[in-house]
């Protein structure tokens, strides 16, 4: 990776008017995960992860849309990249770019887009730190 100052992008997925649908399925998903939802729900108004940054490259599936609103209903600041070239749901993707958190992923990217989208979600984690 490089070690220049990139430009800020706020993020970028393969088509955010998927975001509708991202959505739907998102809201579905949280029936099937009650895990996360009770923990959602014991600990949001005590914010125990308020301050924390969370850079995350993981599979950008639907799943993970649910994983990364816990995180941020707990206080968390998130960015998000996908660990696979290939797995991105591009609709999970839409859906967490438009509810406002910085997610570089979409199905298909090349190599370097890849690497484009690692770096774009630890500059944002380096640059809240100055």
């Amino acid at each position: 990776m490089s070690t220049k100052t990139l430009p800020y992008v706020a993020h970028k997925v393969k088509d955010i008017s998927l975001a509708d649908w991202g959505r739907k399925e998102i809201e579905l998903a949280e029936a099937e995960m009650p895990g996360l939802m009770s923990l959602r729900e014991e600990y949001k108004n005590e914010q125990p992860l308020k301050g924390a940054r969370i850079a995350g490259c993981l599979h950008m599936t639907i799943q993970t849309a649910v994983l990364i609103e816990t995180l941020q209903a707990l206080g968390a600041e998130v960015t998000w990249s996908s660990c696979n070239i290939f797995s991105t749901q591009d609709q999970a993707a839409a859906a967490i770019a438009a509810a406002g958190t910085a997610v570089y992923a979409w199905k298909d990217m090349t190599e370097e887009e890849f690497d484009w989208c690692i770096e774009q979600t630890l500059f944002l984690v380096k640059s809240a730190n100055h």
